[in-house]
């Protein structure tokens, strides 16, 4: 059967244009500098840091300090084989006892640079909000030295009923000042109201970033959500102002349920990258080091 050649001019322009717009694998995985599969190990696959996690934890009498851990609570936190997005899958059961979480060293991990820099990360979640979590704010992924709201990047649920997701870039606070609340209308956050996530369903979340600790208002951070941008925070001078070497990439805090294909990168991905990895969630399993 003969289709109109104005059809056909048509099918082939809507092809050409997915094809121009299809990024290459090879460019989103070689921008890579931390993986983790949690396949086998609860740790990283391939990064340019540090590949082991280690926990943090209130100190147990000196209220405001911190204790450090190499390792993980592996009571807690395991590889559950094949319940993965894509392989196997880091399973949380119960939240840490004093405040404790898992967090991966920044250097190397992270590309932070002192006069402006970028960045991304991206990750695969499967939980219930509304009904799993004990803690009133969990942040799956927090990227901070001090705090999700003194120098942090972050995505949370909060203690709304029922929750909201939300993405935060909140900057570093000088000693003796205040920092914005979470609850200011013009807080460095995007709020995704009444998420609404179920225990059933697998969720890809990314967040990139671009004119970090510029000293200029140019910094702009965005929210994906299964492969779609939901918004941003931009037209401000964000300023993490980290010691990248106490700085740590935060994992599962008061978080219960699965987490996989754990990723950084060293730039801001394009929306077309981020639908990519939504889209093919076992993109980056390449870069795992062949047994």
């Amino acid at each position: 059967m003969r289709r109109p050649l104005a059809l056909l001019a048509l099918t082939f322009a809507v092809a050409s244009a997915a094809g121009d717009d299809a990024p290459d694998p090879k460019a989103v995985r070689a921008a890579v500098t931390f993986y983790a599969s949690f396949d086998e190990v609860v740790g990283g696959d391939v990064g340019r840091g540090d590949l082991g996690p280690k926990s943090r934890y209130n100190h147990a009498t000196e209220k405001g300090k911190f204790v450090h851990k190499t390792g993980y609570d592996a009571t807690l936190m395991v590889v559950a084989k094949k319940k993965g997005i894509a392989g196997g899958a880091l399973e949380v059961t119960d939240v840490q006892p004093r405040n404790g979480r898992m967090y991966f060293p920044a250097k190397g991990n992270l590309a932070y640079k002192a006069g402006g820099w970028g960045g991304s990360v991206s990750v695969w979640c499967k939980t219930d909000p509304d009904r799993v979590l004990k803690t009133p704010f969990c942040d799956p992924v927090q990227i901070t030295q001090k705090g999700a709201n003194n120098g942090g990047l972050w995505f949370d649920f909060n203690d709304a009923k029922p929750r909201d997701l939300r993405h935060g870039a909140f900057p570093a606070v000088p000693d003796g000042q205040k920092g914005v609340a979470e609850s200011d209308p013009n807080a460095p956050l995007v709020r995704v109201p009444r998420v609404g996530w179920t225990a059933d369903d697998w969720h890809h979340v990314a967040l990139t970033w671009a004119n970090l600790d510029t000293g200029r208002p140019d910094a702009v951070t965005a929210l994906y959500i299964d492969g779609r941008r939901i918004g941003e925070v931009k037209g401000r001078a964000l300023a993490m102002g980290w010691d990248i070497d106490q700085t740590g990439v935060y994992v599962a805090v008061g978080y219960i349920g699965l987490l996989d294909e754990l990723a950084l990168f060293d730039r801001p991905l394009t929306p077309a990258e981020v639908a990519a990895l939504h889209r093919t969630p076992a993109l980056l399993a390449p870069l795992k080091p062949k047994q």
